[in-house]
């Protein structure tokens, strides 16, 4: 890296290819090399390689591309839309008042939430779209997700914090919107979120904009207002062997084979006890014969 930047002098890098992946280097590039800053595409593996081309020719053409805003570029589902699968599967569910504060309150009791939002996000990272949330304060749930999910559990999960929060617990490139670096956590918060926290002292951390990611920065501020914390475990809304959900049929198919408390679908929430009273819901889409 220093060799690249006598040749080049830029102040600001940007990384990509699966390489860049690779948190603790990309951690380390930030901290011990000459560059201002250091970026990292949240889809930096072989699925970025379209994007890279699409803006190659924006180059070769002389356009400017926007400035990415965020990672959140999927398919947005209606209320209407939401609401008509329910229908169609014969889930109870419920419309609260705030998806945010009812979520906040069954994470404060140690719920696991199944968190289906917005458009799905483009890469490997969930960040606050399709996540499995969790209560950060309770070591057991690390191997509850990772039960969750069907894998080893060793295998880390992340916190999510507001953006003027981070500084305060962790120590390291900031703002981290897409969870592409490692952070010291500060030794006083280590027992008081130990379920995000690495062997080593470290987490891999999501900063969240309020201004760009309204929803969770609620929901942040909400939990907060009942346990002292402001962080909420994040981890990707998936099961063992398949991709991270993308649309309702996925979420309530993953929601009805996982030990998950609850589902928050858009501004609906289902309850599992609910889910399985009349028996195995039906999953096709709305007009599905």
């Amino acid at each position: 890296m220093r060799w690249l930047h006598g040749r080049t002098h830029d102040r600001v890098l940007t990384l990509a290819g699966g390489v860049a992946l690779n948190c603790v280097a990309n951690s380390r590039i930030a901290r011990e090399g000459p560059y201002r800053r250091v970026w990292v595409q949240p889809a930096a593996g072989d699925a970025g390689t379209a994007l890279g081309g699409a803006l190659h020719l924006c180059a070769r053409g002389g356009d400017r591309p926007e400035p990415m805003a965020g990672a959140d570029l999927g398919r947005r589902w209606s209320d209407a839309e939401l609401e008509a699968w329910l229908k169609t599967a014969a889930v109870p569910y419920e419309r609260p008042a705030d998806v945010a504060e009812t979520v906040a309150e069954a994470l404060a009791d140690d719920a696991i939430v199944a968190w289906f939002q917005g458009r799905s996000e483009y890469g490997p990272r969930a960040l606050g779209h399709r996540s499995l949330l969790a209560h950060p304060g309770r070591s057991g749930n690390l191997e509850r997700l990772n039960d969750v999910k069907g894998r080893e559990q060793f295998r880390p999960v992340a916190p999510m914090v507001r953006a003027e929060r981070a500084a305060e617990i962790f120590d390291g490139p900031l703002p981290s919107p897409y969870m592409l670096f490692v952070h010291e956590v500060a030794p006083e918060w280590r027992d008081r979120i130990p379920a995000v926290v690495h062997v080593d002292g470290t987490a891999r951390i999501q900063t969240v904009d309020s201004a760009a990611e309204p929803l969770v920065a609620r929901l942040l501020s909400a939990f907060e207002r009942r346990t002292g914390l402001p962080v909420v475990v994040n981890t990707s809304l998936n099961t063992s062997g398949r991709p991270m959900v993308d649309d309702p049929r996925d979420a309530l198919e993953c929601f009805g084979s996982a030990p998950v408390d609850l589902l928050a679908i858009g501004p609906f929430v289902i309850r599992r006890g609910a889910f399985f009273a009349g028996g195995r819901p039906d999953t096709a889409a709305p007009g599905e014969t």
